[in-house]
């Protein structure tokens, strides 16, 4: 018999940094990831109450300039980039032909005829792909840059004030989606007034060279370092969908609540998106028996979908999971979710289950 050799995973340019903070690593989306240093709730806590710092300089980043940018854009996003000033930032997405989704991201726009894309880690050579086989015909130059970027996510309420002593700018002024340079501990980099915590804060883009020596400073002036447990948890309570769980090439986007994401501009797949989701994407509530993803969702004695995404929640002191159901069955108040065969209550929640004040 002939063993595959396991992939090599890739390494984000803070690798070492995480070592020194004695972090878990795992595999995730073909990188080696920080899944935690302490614990997950210490975590998720400090982003909650006061700030802590994610490493996710694995996303992919790619730049689009030329006359066609803004057109091209939004040929191939469901959102108008046209409504985009520059300085400013928007969630987005790509869709492909039949209806699904590419990926979800993020586009920033840099100048009149210069954007920014940010694509999940999973999904840049796909992306890449995707964007390359849709340019034809427009006068655009597409650049991936994914290598030559730092990424760090600083979140939680006290994100401003704990950034603002060493920032060149006044953070007070940018507000959400703003998208500007600055200097940091002395450094050029970008700050876009993003994230995906249900937190104020800053994502921080630097030269990859620099930016363990940013991480250690931003731990030096008390950030929490936090990983991918706390990222999964903060962004399942704040409701945000992950690609691969909530979206996917398969799944119509608007069994979400994101219908605000869908512009009328002739987009890809817009045929198909605008038809009528045969699933609803909902929040549940358990007392104690926390769900995973794949867990059978059941009403009525019958299967009407599945959980997307599930843990506990640190916030709210209960398990919480999304799930896909059937439209037709989304406006249940209660349903039964499927664990290792039993069966056990769940109560619908609106989406999101945390939003903060």
């Amino acid at each position: 018999m002939t063993l595959t050799p396991e992939p090599t995973l890739k390494r984000t340019p803070l690798h070492a940094a995480h070592l020194r903070a004695g972090a878990r690593m795992v595999p995730f989306g073909g990188w080696e990831m920080p899944v935690q240093y302490s614990s997950v709730k210490a975590e998720h806590d400090a982003v909650r109450t006061r700030a802590g710092v994610f490493d996710v300089s694995h996303m992919g980043e790619f730049r689009v300039t030329g006359p066609d940018a803004a057109t091209f854009l939004n040929r191939v996003t469901t959102n108008d980039v046209t409504k985009l000033k520059p300085g400013r930032a928007a969630y987005n997405w790509l869709p492909n032909d039949s209806g699904g989704l590419v990926d979800d991201i993020y586009v920033y726009r840099v100048a009149a005829e210069e954007f920014f894309l940010v694509v999940n880690a999973s999904n840049i050579e796909k992306d890449w792909a995707h964007l390359q086989a849709h340019a034809g015909g427009f006068e655009v130059t597409l650049t991936d840059e994914s290598d030559r970027w730092g990424l760090l996510a600083v979140q939680g309420p006290q994100a401003e004030a704990m950034l603002q002593p060493h920032s060149s700018v006044d953070l007070s002024a940018a507000k959400k989606n703003a998208y500007f340079a600055a200097k940091l501990f002395g450094f050029d980099v970008w700050l876009a007034r993003t994230g995906y915590t249900g937190e104020d804060g800053f994502e921080v883009f630097t030269d990859a060279s620099e930016a363990e020596t940013i991480w250690d400073k931003l731990l030096a002036i008390g950030l929490t370092p936090a990983g991918l447990g706390a990222r999964d948890t903060l962004r399942l309570e704040a409701g945000f969908p992950l690609y691969g769980h909530e979206f996917a090439d398969h799944i119509h986007p608007l069994s979400s609540t994101y219908t605000w994401v869908v512009k009328n501009t002739a987009h890809l797949g817009a045929a198909h998106i605008q038809t009528a989701p045969k699933h609803k994407l909902i929040g549940l509530a358990l007392d104690k028996v926390p769900v995973r993803e794949g867990y059978p969702v059941h009403l009525g004695g019958a299967v009407v979908g599945h959980v997307t995404s599930g843990s506990s929640s640190p916030t709210l002191g209960h398990p919480i999971g999304m799930a896909l159901v059937n439209a037709e069955a989304g406006n249940a108040d209660a349903y039964e979710v499927e664990v290792r065969g039993k069966l056990h209550p769940a109560r619908r929640m609106e989406l999101p289950f945390y939003k903060r004040s």
